[in-house]
């Protein structure tokens, strides 16, 4: 079996990804001015450009886990996260409340085929 890496650092890789399912890290919006919906547009729009990377899309999006810094953001969050999958299928997922690093809302990590 192959195992790709994507930007494979120090500590830990973007993605790692078998022939048939793809990893990806917990990803963050990285600009901390913006609100949980504007950071949220730029988790997705990283794990959009990721999941490209290994051929794959979020169609095919297996399983999601959502860290928030405060649950009370959730219903924020939620619209974005529905808006970016439209008509496609739900993932499995998991929202749960979590002490982030300073100014990060949100942290996204999913798991797709391939």
């Amino acid at each position: 079996m192959t195992i790709d890496h994507l930007n494979s650092g120090e500590i830990l890789s973007q993605g790692t990804a078998t022939d048939t399912t793809v990893y990806l890290c917990g990803l963050t919006g990285g600009d901390t001015s913006k609100d949980v919906a504007g950071q949220t547009r730029d988790v997705l729009a990283k794990i959009d450009k990721c999941l490209a990377h290994y051929g794959t899309d979020k169609s095919k999006l297996l399983s999601a886990v959502i860290y928030l810094d405060d649950l009370r953001r959730k219903p924020a969050m939620n619209e974005v996260w529905k808006e970016w999958l439209g008509d496609l299928k739900r993932p499995a997922r998991a929202c749960v409340g979590v002490q982030l690093e300073m100014g990060t809302e949100v942290e996204i990590m999913v798991t797709a085929a391939r």
